[in-house]
């Protein structure tokens, strides 16, 4: 079942822009928890849902998701604990809805379209609040 979900590119132009505005953030010392972890943890594990729903209601987007979640990490460059956080809620989304659903439902798409909206919600609040 394929759907095409309105607006997409521009919530994706948001994850992409909090990428870029992660990438302009100050340094910081590498395992000290920055004040904006618990949604980059969220966002993580959205990407990871968005990761596993999308491909099983056939979006053919391959890896973009897992791709994003990459260029997220590199933006960020957390190490150690901050970083295992970040994969382990990737992976917590992914698998997740991994043992929910086995198919596209009209549940799934729903779904689909919450995590897109709350991802874009996440990065537009992040990039306003922390961007120079």
């Amino acid at each position: 079942m394929t759907a095409v979900l309105p607006m997409f590119p521009k919530r994706l132009l948001a994850i992409l822009v909090l990428v870029a505005a992660c990438a302009a953030a100050p340094v910081r010392a590498q395992d000290a928890a920055a004040p904006f972890d618990g949604d980059l943890q969220r966002l993580a594990e959205i990407l990871g849902t968005l990761h596993y729903l999308r491909g099983i209601c056939g979006s053919n987007e391959g890896a973009k998701w897992r791709n994003q979640m990459q260029a997220l990490v590199d933006a960020e460059t957390p190490s150690g604990e901050r970083r295992a956080r970040m994969i382990a809620g990737f992976n917590r989304g992914y698998n997740g809805f991994q043992q929910t659903y086995r198919t596209c439902t009209p549940a799934a798409m729903v779904a689909i379209r919450r995590y897109i909206d709350e991802g874009s919600k996440i990065s537009r609040d992040l990039t306003a609040r922390y961007a120079n």
